[in-house]
């Protein structure tokens, strides 16, 4: 087929039926971009002999040299299937995990996907992530089986064997659909029932249960892929063949005059051809016959690969040739490499291009197939459900699956990301070929230039001839004014040349897009009520919009046709369709749904498989570049849908990314693209949790810990308290109860720091988004806001209640739940504050699923302590935020408070606050001899009477924000802190799940890299039918830089790792460890210098943050003598 035209691609766009919207995902390596340059090759836009070898979508410089794919980019193609003509907007995407988020972004816009694996290597980890991408986005996937040539030429296989191992491919790829499948169904089941048991409690009928699983009825058979439905093609896409059942039951069902419906059912299967009866029999593993795939398919491609590639037999190439009708070029029959012309014989007989395309255009829906349940999905955002939204949101819907480009139908864009382009790859921009009369006329003036400049020369000569006896010319300075002009011109030229646009990755859902309209851009947590309550009936993105929280407007300058490494300029583009939008950068940072509609809601975010935590510091090499640098980062955070860009509170400019891979990109932007100075960046800043654990119960040397460790640790304890740690305000009591009084002696709390079970800190850790909103509830409760809250949202939360009861189980977690007074760091963090002081009944957190008013006196009390709970709250936050170890986040720590008083009786007695006392003292009598009873029955050493507590409330008036409210954050911050160090410390750090694919013989080799990066092997497994090992291992995120780049050179490139962010890990061995009892003398020595790891990690992180690290330079500074000097 030749090069399309931009005006037949235009004309495709407004055939929605006939468009289709796919990405190529895959496993790292696996094919993707040879594949796609197979596709782009059909439409004429590279050369078929170039398609594998020149790797178009890959257009970055890096990209190229890596050999692989960065980020996903976009093409529009043409093809021609049966009479119809389709447009194909194809979406190549990354492999590598560290860009999976460009995965994300590519499947967001896409209604189907070809799944591209392995014939060898077969199904990897991420083969698994980017089909559960597919199946979260609800889009539609069809299997390419690639690289099948290397089950002839590297495995050697016989066509008998590589058929056994096509179908446990295929197998292993339908177990993960299926695993898919099967937890979507079990999840409405669950669902189903918790309906049924609210319906049973309400009719007191006797009840049958139900035992079957819901996977009876389901229907199945439309997700699995099999040859015989068609969604599966064979191909080899660097030696440009692939075929589907489809093309031989055609070719065969004409030769053998056997039907094509036939053939197309017994094809791929246990079928056989019986020549003698000339039928097609069942059975023919059981007789050891051939199976019919194997005999008219495989052994046809094998021949042909025996006769060109391994023997070179030229008779025998000349008659297969012959044979199937194709024409070969002399050239390519006399080349010296037989792939060569294989390639061409194959890319005639069994085009790729055709069988994908085909298969693309029958098993992949079209735009107007949207299904109404991912609709749905993608409108509810956040604890929404669709029912909720108002009713001209719902209407929506039916633009949605119309997909309709009529004048009246609302507009609906999703962008999923921005990228940037540079300025002179824009079509306004670039060179066109100049026309007979352009160049003539340009040929005129560069004569007439050359003319002049002869002119200038000669009279300068002569007058030079003239002055030779004057000091200076007067011509010398013209030419240096010329200069300066000439400069000028060429800076502003450079500036122009080196300006980086960016254009939004989108696609339009419903209505018509035009160059120049105005568009709603609607905030992740834009609301469609409350926009459509402000804003007046009928209101567009033109009129002058009101205030409407998370909604702005903007125009889209320019839109455009996405061809790979080009971009061709469009005046409209109808619904369905992918698209490049220009100036948008102003107000998308890096995805956002657009629309004419103030109904439109925003879509749901992106899911995203990776998450950034590779941190480094980036600072410029010249301080007066900083500003240039703080752009760059600026542009990069908008050009990268996954890295993070952030200012410490050190003030130090910090980039978070995936990972290796990422980081280094991400780099290199920034020194070449974005901002353009030289940059260095720090080392990987490494992220560690602090915990505490339960005491252990053996010793460093495995022996039972009897009473002499105990007594260490409280000499300890005593030791350090007498050593300095302020001990007129500072009690540590023997089982790890701390009492801090703060300096002023007017407060007074006590903290103990207790573990939390791992299931529970995993809980809090996954919650986060629920907590957060849990938060937000309260917040709005207490200042007497009404809040709308969503059916679903209370669901989840008591669901998040009804778990954390069951997990925290026991003697000293009862009634916990009922007692947290608080969640951290920044209120939402894995650690919890338990309010275990006697007499305070505070609300609690729990309040908005408890809608009622017997909370009324709990209400009046919470009024007057409420200035100083909201310190204790601060001080716990501090304290959970840097904890005493290294100053990273604590997780997984409970810390009770059991006592808390505060006296009034030091603070200087104001007029207006004994006025406030006498006013506030009727209303809250209550309170007041409650505080008064529980402040007597406290045993620290100091009486308070009724009468200092009757004060207490006027000095909480007084001193809302003064010294008591500060000295108290401190206090409590200090006691959180010490309660911590009275418990076994441990450090936690960030663990890797790593997937290794390794050959028998570098086997040892990765285990030898993996022992000595502190690394740890779950399990291996080997791959059936191959000599690959799969080996699955965690490893600290802290070892793990340069570890790819070790395993690859230690087992010269034949094993790869993956490295996915997976959990939190306590470092078992104790920081703060010294040899204690008499065994862990005599194995450990009196100094203990062995390497301990934590205190190795923590002391590496004491150092990048400054602070005190507690090591000893030199030791046993004398000289060495050898024997020959004692002599």
């Amino acid at each position: 087929m030749g090069l399309t035209s931009l005006d037949k691609i235009i004309a495709l766009q407004r055939n929605p039926a006939n468009t289709r919207n796919l990405c190529i995902l895959a496993h790292v390596d696996h094919g993707k971009t040879t594949l796609a340059d197979c596709l782009v090759a059909s439409n004429g836009i590279i050369s078929s002999r170039l398609a594998g070898k020149l790797r178009y979508l890959d257009s970055r410089e890096d990209e190229q040299i890596r050999g692989i794919t960065m980020k996903s980019s976009a093409i529009s193609l043409h093809c021609i299937h049966g009479d119809q003509e389709y447009l194909v907007n194809l979406i190549d995407s990354p492999g590598h995990v560290d860009f999976s988020s460009e995965v994300s972004t590519a499947v967001r816009l896409c209604d189907g996907a070809i799944v591209v694996v392995d014939a060898v290597e077969g199904v990897c980890p991420q083969t698994q992530a980017v089909l559960r991408q597919a199946w979260l986005e609800n889009i539609r996937p069809v299997l390419v089986i690639n690289k099948i040539d290397r089950l002839i030429m590297e495995l050697m296989l016989t066509s008998q064997e590589a058929y056994a191992h096509l179908q446990k491919i295929l197998g292993q790829v339908n177990a993960v659909t299926g695993a898919l499948f099967t937890s979507k169904v079990l999840e409405e089941r669950a669902e189903k029932e918790k309906e049924e048991e609210k319906e049973s409690e309400s009719s007191s009928r006797d009840q049958v249960y139900d035992w079957s699983a819901g996977l009876e009825e389901a229907d199945d058979s439309h997700l699995y892929f099999s040859p015989d439905q068609g969604n599966v093609v064979f191909a080899s896409a660097i030696d440009g063949w692939g075929f589907s059942i489809q093309q031989f039951a055609h070719i065969y069902s004409q030769r053998m005059g056997i039907k094509r419906e036939v053939l197309l059912k017994t094809l791929w299967g246990d079928f056989y051809l019986n020549a003698k009866a000339k039928k097609i029999m069942k059975g023919a593993q059981a007789k050891g016959k051939k199976p019919l795939f194997v005999q008219l398919v495989l052994d046809n491609i094998w021949s042909l690969y025996d006769a060109v590639v391994t023997r070179r037999d030229k008779e025998k190439v000349e008659k297969v040739v012959s044979s199937l009708g194709v024409k070969v070029m002399a050239r390519d029959s006399r080349h010296t490499d037989p792939k060569v012309l294989l390639s061409a014989i194959c890319s005639q007989w069994l085009p790729l291009s055709q069988a994908v395309l085909s298969m693309v255009c029958e098993k992949l829906p079209s735009p107007l197939d949207m299904s109404a349940e991912r609709v749905e999905r993608l409108m509810s955002v956040g604890a929404r459900r669709f029912d909720s939204l108002p009713e001209q949101t719902q209407e929506l819907k039916e633009a949605f699956l119309q997909c309709s480009s009529d004048k009246d139908v609302p507009a609906i864009i999703f962008v999923s990301k921005m990228f940037a382009v540079d300025a002179k790859a824009l079509p306004h921009n670039r060179q066109r070929p100049l026309t007979q009369e352009e160049i003539a006329q340009r040929r005129e003036l560069a004569r007439q230039r050359h003319a002049d400049r002869m002119t200038a020369d000669q009279t300068a000569t002569e007058s030079q001839t003239d002055l030779t006896q004057s000091g200076s010319t007067p011509q010398e300075v013209q030419p240096a004014g010329l200069s300066t002009a000439k400069m000028e011109n060429l800076s502003l030229k450079d500036e122009e040349e080196q300006k980086e646009t960016f254009i939004a990755f989108a696609r339009v859902y419903s209505g018509v897009v035009k160059k120049g309209q105005r568009v709603f851009v609607l905030g992740p947590k834009y609301d469609p009520a409350q926009g459509l309550s402000k804003l007046p009936e009928a209101c567009t993105a033109s009129d002058c919009v009101a205030e409407v929280p998370h909604l702005s407007c903007c125009s889209m300058e320019s839109l455009y046709l996405l061809m790979g490494r080009e971009l061709e300029e469009l005046e409209e583009v109808p619904a369905g369709n992918v698209l490049g939008i220009g100036g948008l950068e102003e107000c998308v940072l890096k995805s956002a749904t657009l629309s004419t509609s103030p109904a439109c809601p925003p879509f749901i975010p992106l899911n995203f498989e990776a998450t950034p935590i590779v941190r480094v510091a980036i600072e410029p090499k010249h301080p007066s570049e900083m500003p240039k640098l703080v752009r760059g980062m600026r542009l990069l955070n908008q050009a990268d849908p996954c890295a993070e860009v952030l200012i410490q509170e050190t003030g130090e400019h910090v980039l978070v990314t995936a990972g290796e891979v990422h980081l280094q990109r991400c780099l290199d932007d920034l020194r070449d693209r974005f901002a353009k100075i030289e940059i260095s960046a720090s080392k990987p800043i490494i992220p560690f949790r602090e915990t505490v654990v339960r005491p252990p119960k053996v010793d460093m040397v495995n022996e039972d810990l009897g009473r002499q460790q105990k007594i260490a640790i409280i000499h300890q304890v005593k030791e350090d308290a007498s050593q300095g740690r302020s001990s007129d305000t500072l009690h540590v009591d023997s089982n790890g109860l701390v009492t801090l009084t703060t300096p002023n002696r007017l407060a007074t709390v006590s903290v103990r720091a207790i573990p939390l079970p791992q299931e529970v800190t995993n809980l809090l850790e996954s919650s986060t988004e629920l907590i957060r909103t849990l938060d937000q509830l309260n917040i709005s409760l207490r200042e007497g806001k009404s809040l709308e809250v969503s059916l679903r949202t209370l669901e989840a939360i008591a669901g998040f209640k009804a778990q954390l009861e069951s997990l925290l189980q026991g003697r000293k977690w009862r009634n916990a739940v009922e007692r947290i007074w608080s969640f951290g760091p920044r209120r939402y963090g894995p650690n919890i504050l338990l309010n275990s002081v006697e007499g305070y009944q505070r609300p609690s957190v729990w309040q908005c699923l408890v809608r009622g008013d017997k909370a009324g006196e709990d209400e009046t009390q919470a009024a007057v302590i409420r200035d100083f709970d909201n310190s204790i709250i601060s001080g716990f936050q501090l304290a959970t935020l840097s904890g005493p170890m290294c100053e990273e986040p604590l997780m997984g720590v409970c810390f009770s408070v059991e006592r808390w008083d505060i006296q009034s009786s030091a603070l200087p007695q104001h007029q207006d606050s004994l006025e406030e006392d006498s006013l506030s003292h009727d209303a809250s009598a209550d309170s007041k001899v409650e505080e008064s009873a529980k402040t007597s029955e406290q045993t620290d050493g100091t009486a308070t009477g009724p009468s200092q507590a009757r004060r207490r409330p006027e000095a909480a008036s007084s001193d809302c924000y003064g010294p008591v409210s500060g000295q108290l954050i401190a206090a409590m911050k200090e006691a959180c802190r010490h309660a911590f160090q009275a418990q076994p410390q441990r450090l936690m750090a960030a663990m890797y799940t790593c997937e290794i694919m390794a050959t028998a013989e570098v086997l040892g080799r990765v285990y030898g890299v993996l022992g000595k990066r502190e690394g740890r092997v779950l399990h291996e497994e080997m791959k059936e039918g191959t000599d690959m090992f799969i080996i699955k291992a965690v490893l600290p995120v802290a070892e793990s830089f340069g570890f790819a780049d070790e395993i690859r050179k230690r087992t010269s490139g034949l094993a790869s790792p993956q490295l996915v962010f997976s959990h939190w890990e306590v470092i078992t061995s104790d920081p703060y460890w010294v040899p204690t009892t008499e065994e862990e003398y005599l194995h450990f020595g009196e100094k203990a210098d062995s390497a301990n790891q934590a205190l190795k990690y923590m002391n590496a992180v004491r150092r990048r943050k400054g602070l005190y690290v507690e090591e000893k330079i030199v030791e046993h500074a004398e000289k060495q003598r050898t024997l020959s000097k004692n002599k």
